[in-house]
């Protein structure tokens, strides 16, 4: 006689109340506890001993999902194996497998000695810390796909086209390491050759883009009405991005740790400016309440799916649903910067501080530095009215 299965129903399950244990058949249950919770549990039998499995609780997992990790717990039974074994071995070997970052830095560390050029060690350190490390570098290496490379590279294939290879190739080296280590499997998303390139143009071919298409300043205010409409972290991003006139890294990156007490300023780390020098935003009070709501997350602007840091091309996705796919997010800082001069009618130094630009004069910029915080947060105030906030 065989085995009777599948003797719970949906609405069994969801009105037993009483505290038990209800078979579904083939050593599924359902697992009712004192204080009403209800979970899926897997009973089987293995060399001697009786196991049981939890298979989560009925608030995630479906009754027709607990059949299906039931029936496959059977199939590991009948070919000989434990399934909770198998289950916590493939957690132990999750909890090896190394971030993108933390295979890049042993990486370097294995080959530092082995490079004839000592600065060899800190090239790729910079440039992979710059340019990958903000998209991948917390996410582990056997979860990293072609999208995730396209991710890095996008932003500066056509502007920096010869470190944009260069990032491509030391992420391919990293991801062949960690294969051969058998933390990855698969093809390598950033090679070349047959992969890669049938998407992104040659470098030989690539015309730099020598500037960053912008909206007119007197279009800011409907933009903004519009922008408002949108809903998700890209948008936020893309307000605060705005608001703050600045890069789009910069707004990627931003933990709550850089932002004070009250969320008057943000402070970013140089290890996160261009120019690798600290750089202090005082924050209009329309981007303060943006900062406010978001003290509690890991990243003040997450991947609403993932909860990692945006791509750098989300907003600019953001833009082309929103019909406006001739501009980029980084020319709505030539955008602050014509209504500062034209319409604010604000000292160019003033307007050069807020974008985080160096001044080249080193005299002028040691009389210059934390002289300007109040003067710019009138200006990003000014700025952030005339756009409608």
């Amino acid at each position: 006689m065989g085995i009777e299965l599948h003797k719970l129903s949906a609405r069994k399950v969801a009105t037993i109340s009483e505290a038990g244990y209800y078979a579904d058949g083939g050593g599924l249950y359902l697992q009712v506890s004192p204080n009403g919770a209800k979970s899926w549990i897997f009973r089987y039998r293995f060399e001697g001993r009786r196991p049981e499995m939890g298979l989560g609780p009925t608030h995630t997992i479906s009754l027709a999902e607990a059949r299906e990790a039931a029936q496959a717990a059977r199939k590991l039974l009948l070919a000989g194996h434990d399934p909770l074994a198998g289950r916590r071995q493939a957690k132990a070997s999750a909890a090896a497998t190394p971030t993108f970052w933390e295979a890049a830095e042993a990486y370097i560390a294995e080959r530092r000695t082995g490079w004839k050029n000592a600065k060899h060690a800190d090239q790729w350190t910079n440039t992979l810390e710059t340019y990958a490390k903000p998209f991948i570098g917390s996410k582990r290496v056997d979860r990293i796909e072609t999208e995730d490379v396209l991710a890095v590279l996008r932003p500066i294939w056509a502007t920096k086209t010869e470190t944009a290879t260069r990032v491509r190739q030391r992420v391919e080296c990293i991801l062949d390491a960690v294969t051969v280590q058998k933390h990855r499997s698969g093809d390598n998303p950033a090679r070349w050759k047959g992969h890669l390139a049938m998407i992104l143009p040659k470098p030989t071919t690539v015309t730099k883009v020598e500037n960053f298409p912008s909206l007119p300043y007197s279009e800011m205010a409907e933009f903004m009405k519009e922008l408002g409409k949108r809903v998700g972290e890209s948008a936020r991003a893309l307000e605060f991005t705005i608001l703050t006139a600045a890069r789009t890294g910069m707004t990627t990156g931003a933990v709550p740790a850089e932002l004070d007490a009250k969320c008057l300023n943000w402070t970013v780390p140089g290890d996160r400016m261009k120019a690798k020098k600290e750089h202090v935003v005082p924050l209009p009070l329309a981007a303060q309440e943006l900062a406010r709501q978001r003290r509690d997350r890991e990243l003040l602007f997450p991947n609403d799916v993932t909860g990692e840091a945006l791509s750098e091309n989300a907003m600019l996705a953001l833009l082309n649903r929103m019909g406006y796919g001739h501009v980029t997010v980084h020319g709505f800082r030539t955008t602050f910067k014509t209504w500062a001069d034209e319409v604010g009618e604000y000292p160019d130094d003033l307007s050069e501080a807020a974008l985080a630009h160096t001044i080249k004069d080193k005299s002028k910029a040691a009389y210059k530095r934390g002289t300007m915080l109040e003067r710019r947060r009138e200006m990003m105030e000014a700025w952030a009215k005339f756009c409608g906030r």
